[in-house]
């Protein structure tokens, strides 16, 4: 990370009110430079850098980066939790099946029926979450070539 986005960081985690720690820093830099990482690949990449860190540690400050807003959490029917820096927005999910690669999909356009709640008993929605799952091209390159085709 550069000098200059290590002093970004350091005032972000600031104005959110944040102590800066070198762990802070550190699993901040891991779930921004690349989406969709879970904890544990969080964990491993920080461990990696600075040695010393309690797997508590990330988890208590993938805790604090999602509170404030910093972070967005996801968690996929079947699989673990995964962060990502891309916040304020309502983007949504393409997940595949077969290697459970995740990438973002912008939120559709027009007329979307099925983001807008058929009764919403008295709650004032503000976002809607949306999975698509399926099979990314190169899952259906070697399924196709395992089966022949």
């Amino acid at each position: 990370m550069s000098q200059e986005s290590f002093l970004d960081s350091d005032a972000l985690l600031r104005r959110h009110g944040l102590q800066v720690t070198a762990q802070r820093l550190a699993v901040l830099r891991a779930a921004s430079d690349r989406s969709h990482r879970t904890a544990d690949d969080i964990y491993t990449i920080v461990r990696a850098e600075i040695g010393a860190v309690s797997r508590q540690a990330v988890y208590d400050a993938l805790a604090a980066f999602t509170e404030k807003g910093l972070l967005r959490r996801m968690q996929p029917a079947g699989s673990p939790a995964r962060y990502e820096a891309r916040v304020g927005d309502n983007h949504h999910h393409l997940v595949c099946r077969t290697c459970n690669r995740m990438v973002d999909v912008d939120c559709a356009v027009g007329e979307t029926p099925c983001l807008t709640a058929a009764d919403d008993f008295g709650y004032e929605i503000d976002e809607a979450e949306v999975v698509y799952w399926g099979r990314c091209p190169e899952c259906l390159v070697a399924t196709s070539v395992s089966c022949g085709g």
